[in-house]
């Protein structure tokens, strides 16, 4: 891991040999955030969202950037495009008031899906969340959203139907 003024980021190569940084997210990232959202596809952001958002609105763009640092973490993957960092990805996850259980989500542009960096922004994430001490970690998702199965197996969760809509399911990670 490399520190920059005590923020962690760190330097990747996906499959296909592309550089990529992975680094917090930060409330300076908010157009960023919503470009990156206005360029997904259509099934990724209702995978993403559990329906769909083309243009997200002003209080969730502060949701997304602007986190309270006791209880969420979220990571973006950048790569430089004209000066600027254009978000590729962004993982994140939001503790419960004990910090014992978080609820994490994952995206990935389209263009940059299948070369490793969901599950490069996911194991980052779990490495800040059992640092934390959180215990378990789990994911909503949409039953027919195979990518996030795959990726969630292959991280270790465990998969079950969530009882509360029969159209989703939960992943769930020990972190202990």
């Amino acid at each position: 891991m490399e520190q920059l003024t005590d923020v962690p980021r760190w330097s990747e190569v996906l499959r296909d040999r592309t550089h990529v940084v992975i680094r917090p997210l930060v409330p300076t990232d908010r157009d960023a955030e919503r470009a990156f959202i206005e360029q997904l596809s259509a099934e990724t952001c209702r995978y993403r969202f559990l329906g769909f958002v083309r243009h997200p609105s002003e209080r969730l763009l502060d949701s997304l950037t602007r986190l309270d640092p006791e209880r969420e973490v979220a990571f973006c993957a950048v790569v430089a495009e004209d000066a600027h960092d254009k978000i590729i990805g962004v993982s994140r996850f939001s503790a419960d008031k004990d910090h014992q259980r978080c609820e994490c989500a994952v995206v990935v542009d389209d263009e940059w899906q299948n070369k490793g960096l969901g599950t490069l922004l996911m194991r980052r994430l779990i490495e800040v969340a059992r640092a934390r001490g959180i215990r378990v970690m789990r994911s909503i998702d949409l039953a027919e959203n195979i990518r996030m199965a795959d990726l969630a197996g292959d991280l270790g969760f465990s998969r079950h139907p969530d009882p509360d809509d029969a159209s989703q399911v939960i992943h769930e990670l020990k972190l202990d």
